[in-house]
């Protein structure tokens, strides 16, 4: 036996060891469902609105440092620290948890960082302070001032405990053409331009480099080593850590560590993740595409912001959003990708589809204390 044949084999009994496990342990059901709910009040601690809006510093800053970490970010390895200051915040980048394979000139790293500033503005603002954030090439990361200004909650800051990068396939609905003209103003400014693609042809155009950039990866030994270190298969290891990728919020089931692993290995194929990328995009509304003036860090960062805007621009609209990056991490792939969109010489940054669907369950953050740098 061998080939597709004996992996169902396997995967038949790993299941049915899985049944027992679960089924004929009723000590393991009970730590299960404890399991289950200690998550979902995690989940509850960590996306919610603050209960005070007090300007009062420093105890609004760490509220402020708080929103920042619910922004969007890659693998969720969430790759920042925070430096609180008199009437500052500096946002700089844990290059311990840098993703060497698929992002090893820390793009996506910097980017990370820029979405999670803009978290921090438009939550600084319902503070009643005024957010003022600039790259510091000498720190090698952001800072941002913050002044006294009269409180404003905007939609977007409404948006933020509400915002997710939704891993299923979409509904297939248009968005209003009144929305798509909201998302632009979101998505474009500090040096960097928005593209949508909304037209049936477009997105089977970019599905072509979706495809190739995801097969790329995928026969990547190094890219799927780095990425099995990121996945939590069952809540005790998402509670443990407070990061990377959650089975359950894929809308996949939870299971054992070590079945888990050994699943993965046996049913995550090249072929089978090709099909999910098609069925994904082709159910989306469209196809955003960020891309800055110049290729270095703070323009990385800028381009994090304005996808940040976008995400929370189109969460308050109903609109989901997932990042489907694969175009622009494969550098063979990233140049043909970068002539159709328009790019010239230009590096896009950032792709994203979007389109209407149900929520997932959600990831955690790290807590507060865990990201601070000492003052």
């Amino acid at each position: 036996m061998e080939g597709p044949s004996r992996r169902k084999a396997l995967l038949a009994g790993l299941a049915g060891v899985g049944a027992v496990a679960v089924v004929g342990g009723g000590a393991a059901l009970i730590v299960n469902a404890q399991e289950a709910s200690d998550y979902d009040a995690a989940v509850r601690d960590t996306w919610r609105h603050s209960d005070s809006f007090d300007p009062l510093l420093p105890t609004a800053q760490r509220e402020l440092v708080r929103y920042a970490t619910l922004a969007a970010n890659n693998h969720n390895v969430q790759p920042w620290r925070f430096r609180i200051s008199d009437r500052s915040i500096s946002v700089a980048p844990d290059l311990g948890r840098r993703l060497a394979s698929v992002d090893p000139d820390n793009h996506h790293l910097f980017a990370s960082l820029g979405c999670a500033t803009e978290n921090l503005v438009q939550a600084a603002a319902a503070f009643g302070l005024r957010a003022n954030a600039g790259f510091d090439a000498a720190a090698g990361g952001i800072n941002v001032d913050l002044e006294k200004s009269p409180p404003i909650r905007s939609p977007l800051f409404e948006a933020i405990p509400r915002r997710q990068s939704t891993r299923s396939v979409f509904d297939g609905r248009a968005v209003p053409v009144e929305h798509l003209r909201l998302l632009e103003a979101a998505g474009n400014g500090d040096g960097v331009q928005l593209r949508l693609f909304t037209e049936r042809k477009q997105l089977e155009d970019i599905l072509a480099y979706l495809v190739a950039g995801n097969s790329a990866e995928m026969d990547d030994a190094a890219y799927i080593a780095e990425l099995k270190t990121w996945l939590r298969f069952n809540y005790a290891e998402a509670l443990a850590t407070d990061d990377g990728l959650f089975s359950k919020c894929s809308g996949n089931p939870t299971l054992p560590s070590w079945l888990g692993r050994l699943i993965f290995s046996l049913v995550v194929t090249k072929d089978g993740e090709n099909k999910k990328c098609e069925a994904q995009l082709r159910s989306s509304s469209g196809v955003a595409v960020f891309i800055s003036d110049k290729n270095e860090p703070a323009s990385w960062s800028a381009a994090g912001r304005c996808s940040q805007r976008f995400a929370l621009q189109a969460t308050a609209l109903g609109i989901r959003h997932c990042f489907i990056n694969q175009p622009v991490e494969v550098p063979a792939v990233r140049g043909q990708f970068a002539n159709y969109v328009g790019a010239g010489a230009r590096r896009p940054d950032l792709v994203m589809r979007f389109g209407y669907a149900t929520e997932l369950p959600r990831s955690l953050r790290r807590p507060v204390d865990q990201v601070l740098l000492p003052a």
